[in-house]
């Protein structure tokens, strides 16, 4: 694993991931919106997809279904990194098809190896 696109619109939060990830080692592109996401991955396929749920324009769960129906982009392990964290959400958005679940905030202490079990898992 070496790209991972950060979609949030949160400015604070997704420069925090982003360099958090930099700062592992990793190489790390930015989206704000899933229009963003969906330009960039016209583009470039990345290893990883940190996803938050409430973005403008469509949420991560639509983002989610538009990714793995595309057979270019079905394969990427797409993660929710969301403030969703009322009990059952992990198993919802699991369900929903996301490789993993990442709640905010998030702790910086172990947010790159936590991506990292993920995509390994």
């Amino acid at each position: 694993m070496r790209d991972i696109l950060v979609v949030d619109d949160n400015a604070i939060n997704r420069q925090l991931a982003v360099y958090l990830l930099k700062k592992g080692g990793y190489n790390v592109f930015e989206a704000e919106s899933g229009r963003q996401a969906f330009t960039f991955l016209n583009g470039k396929i990345p290893d990883v997809i940190l996803l938050d749920i409430q973005l403008p324009e469509m949420d991560g769960v639509e983002i989610l279904k538009r990714i793995r129906s595309n057979v270019l982009t079905k394969d990427i392990t797409i993660i929710a990194l969301t403030a969703y964290t009322m009990r059952g959400d992990k198993e919802k958005f699991e369900a929903a098809g996301f490789d993993g679940y990442l709640p905010k905030p998030i702790e910086p202490k172990t947010f790159a190896k936590q991506i990292l079990d993920i995509y390994n898992s």
